[in-house]
């Protein structure tokens, strides 16, 4: 151990520094900070920046108990950590945070042997596992989707043209004394299989088009975006934009980017249009760094962490779970195609997207892979 606190009193000398020594805990997809013996905090790995939202910079000297509005129950382990010096001292806690959703986490700490007091603390989310379950269940049935869409449509498409050529010679055939009467029906007939007819085509769309891959900055590709919904309401909405500028450019199609966030954004609005009648109604595009992410079974040390946040009524729960379904859709006219776009384009991309959604709140998340 006195590597380890050659280490700790380093970093307690130097501020937020990273110690050669802890280099291994930036691997770990759990959260990992240290505690002196005043309950400040001296490190926290990746994970835990990814956890907190916040940097090992803006973490430093700060106690862990600020972090949360219900520390009794941590500050209790903690001491009896200390106090006992139990192998260690395992918890369920729900944490809970100002503006930010609750933490569950299953909590280990343990006093390390060291004359100085320290903590290590371990902070494990309940919902972690069952959500690279849920990515896992998302991208088959979205592989699913994809190979059920390409086979209907070329299924639809055969006979659609068949009908529509056979109501373009029945109206050549039709007799002269009442052609303008009975032209109305085979001109239903030939409107309609042209509207299925469109309707595929934008089912095919994303499979057809090539994947266009050039530099990306996402902050363009949000301005644009907000410039677009601006154009199309120009009053009553609000767009909020809450950037990260030390996201670096990647490599991407910029195109299908900004497809996927107008699609979400502009299914946001009109979910918005009572709020937009009374002039109250907000989106906010924000951009953050991710650290030590698993996407589609990849673990990469940075990701984008984009949020399309919107403060409409929220999706309704019996579509919740289907929203990135084709077809799928909580408006009504509404065509189902514009999630189910999005999330083929952001898995074009090796991201995933997800969404929490209630009354008030609706987040749609994208994480991409950084360089």
């Amino acid at each position: 151990m006195s590597s380890l606190a050659n280490s700790l009193n380093q970093v307690t000398a130097a501020g937020s520094q990273r110690p050669a020594a802890l280099a291994g805990l930036e691997l770990l997809a759990s959260a990992v900070l240290l505690l002196d013996a005043d309950g400040r905090i001296v490190y926290a790995n990746a994970a835990a920046e990814n956890l907190l939202e916040s940097s090992l910079k803006a973490l430093s000297r700060q106690t862990l108990s600020a972090q949360f509005l219900n520390p009794a129950e941590l500050d209790n382990i903690c001491a009896q950590a200390r106090e006992h010096r139990y192998a260690d001292m395992r918890q369920d806690l729900m944490l809970e945070r100002a503006g930010r959703e609750a933490l569950h986490v299953h909590s280990i700490v343990t006093a390390l042997d060291e004359p100085t007091g320290h903590l290590l603390i371990e902070l494990r989310e309940h919902l972690q596992h069952l959500k690279l379950d849920r990515e896992e269940r998302i991208l088959d049935q979205s592989q699913v989707n994809k190979e059920l869409i390409r086979n209907l449509a070329h299924e639809i498409k055969n006979p659609l043209g068949g009908i529509r050529g056979a109501a373009q010679l029945l109206e050549m055939e039709l007799p002269a004394l009442n052609a303008g009467e009975l032209r109305e029906y085979t001109q239903v007939i030939i409107k309609e299989a042209d509207r299925l007819q469109t309707l595929v085509d934008r089912l095919l769309a994303p499979h057809r088009r090539p994947h266009i891959v050039g530099d990306v900055n996402i902050h363009e590709v949000l301005e644009r975006v907000r410039s677009l919904m601006l154009a199309e309401f120009p009053s009553g909405l609000t767009i909020r934009r809450d950037y990260d500028a030390s996201i670096p450019e990647f490599r991407g199609d910029k195109e299908q980017l900004i497809q996927t966030v107008l699609n979400i954004a502009h299914n946001a609005a009109q979910a918005l249009a009572a709020r937009i009648e009374a002039g109250d109604a907000e989106i906010i595009f924000k951009t953050r760094v991710a650290r030590q992410v698993t996407l589609a079974k990849v673990r990469y040390g940075l990701a984008l962490d984009l949020h399309i946040i919107d403060n409409g009524p929220g999706i309704a729960p019996q579509i919740r779970d289907r929203i990135f379904y084709p077809l799928v859709s909580g408006r009504e006219g509404g065509s189902g195609l514009g999630l189910t776009l999005a999330q083929t384009f952001v898995q074009q991309h090796m991201g995933v997207i997800e969404c929490d959604s209630r009354p008030g709140c609706t987040d749609f998340r994208i994480l991409l892979p950084l360089p």
